[in-house]
């Protein structure tokens, strides 16, 4: 089945197509500054193996940007397909399925009213991803549309990891509780350390490993999987909860938000945009959030950069040694996302003074770039280290396959 995947955001929409027989990327393009000037497009077609960078196009609203897409989708030189017709079902990426929705969405008028009910819990993402399935649902009205959601992974924890210490009205009334993030980028690596292990020999004969899985990028998290469930995640009721991110400020102590406010006589809209967009790295390095400037910098002796740098490391071990003992025990250890792929500083540091939980990282073949999934341990290393590339695109389209063939 050849399935278009979208992942529609307030000024962004990320597209690809993959055919799920063979899980091969087709095309996959992007449309930037939607609804803002200087707009531009990116596409590379794999099979032709051409492509196009950042060219000038007006894109006024979603509308314009999904209707330029499916012209560039049977383009006779970038195309794929002959008519619009050929493709098959469209996945969407949603970011968040509240309570309600566990599992991937066949997409129909009662159940996208729903989906628009939902949207204050991510008002960020949630209004722009259910505009793009609004939008499909128009100009192919005769292609079925499926939701896959980024909370639904961790639908799994139980209870006491996902409540919260306030009063219980305000989860029943409010739904105030943690959701977790990433999800289809954990689910996705998990599935491919499960591969890994067995090949390494690593047989349980009913799938019960034990993982830690590390999407560190600028927005990051950490999930304990067992058996293919989550039993905790580190993101919370939004992503700024948990690790130290690249803009974000992860766990810190509630009263603090309260006494800046009250300092500095801030609007929560301020508020929100300080913890968000100036906190993180970027406010401990005060120069960028971006993993390559601030390990550059570190290595060239700033002072700001190296503790922005230590503080991520040990937020990340901390959630590792957390959820080591929650696992009790672990059979490997993935690093994904960005910098979790990329950055081999950033791996080396956080594997540090683990040895203890039998994680043994081979620094020589860690400092190696080299593409795909590679195992990073040494042979001794009870527990295995992966760098996975993730691939949430190819994980949505599967889920969208598998939903509509039952």
């Amino acid at each position: 089945m050849k399935i278009l995947v979208l992942n529609s955001g307030s000024s962004s929409l990320k597209f690809s197509v993959i055919d799920t027989a063979s899980e091969v990327v087709l095309i996959k393009g992007l449309c930037e500054r939607i609804g803002i000037e200087n707009s531009r497009f990116s596409i590379k077609n794999f099979v032709k193996n051409k492509k196009i960078d950042k060219i000038p196009e007006l894109f006024p609203n979603h509308k314009r940007a999904l209707e330029f897409v499916l012209n560039v989708l049977v383009d006779s030189e970038f195309g794929v397909f002959e008519t619009v017709d050929q493709i098959q079902a469209i996945g969407h990426r949603v970011v968040h399925g509240g309570e309600e929705f566990t599992e991937p969405l066949l997409i129909n008028d009662k159940n996208i009213l729903s989906l628009e009910k939902i949207s204050t819990l991510a008002p960020l993402h949630n209004p722009a991803n259910v505009m793009g399935i609004k939008v499909m649902r128009e100009l192919l009205p005769n292609i079925p549309n499926v939701a896959v959601f980024d909370t639904a992974f961790h639908s799994t924890m139980p209870a006491k990891a996902f409540m919260y210490a306030i009063p219980y009205e305000e989860y029943e009334k409010l739904k105030i509780r943690k959701y977790g993030f990433h999800g289809t980028s954990h689910k996705y690596v998990y599935k491919v350390a499960e591969k890994l292990l067995l090949e390494k020999g690593v047989n349980k004969p009913y799938g019960g490993y034990k993982i830690i899985s590390c999407h560190l990028g600028n927005g990051a998290s950490i999930t304990a999987i067992k058996d293919g469930k989550v039993l905790d995640t580190s993101m919370g009721f939004t992503p700024l909860a948990g690790l130290v991110m690249g803009t974000r400020c992860g766990d810190i102590d509630p009263s603090i938000v309260l006494h800046i406010m009250q300092e500095y006589h801030l609007s929560v809209e301020e508020m929100s945009q300080k913890l968000n967009k100036r906190s993180g790295v970027l406010g401990i390095f005060g120069k960028s959030s971006d993993n390559r400037e601030l390990t550059e910098a570190m290595l060239n002796g700033d002072e700001r950069a190296k503790l922005a740098f230590d503080m991520l490391a040990y937020s990340i071990q901390k959630f590792i040694g957390s959820y080591y003992i929650l696992l009790q025990g672990v059979d490997a250890i993935v690093f994904t996302g960005g910098i979790g792929e990329n950055s081999s500083e950033t791996r080396q540091k956080v594997c540090e003074n683990l040895e203890f939980m039998n994680i043994n990282l081979d620094y020589d073949k860690n400092k190696i770039r080299v593409s795909g999934d590679v195992d990073l341990s040494l042979e001794n290393s009870k527990t295995s280290i992966f760098k996975i590339e993730t691939n949430e695109e190819l994980m949505i389209s599967i889920e969208t396959y598998n939903l509509l063939k039952g």
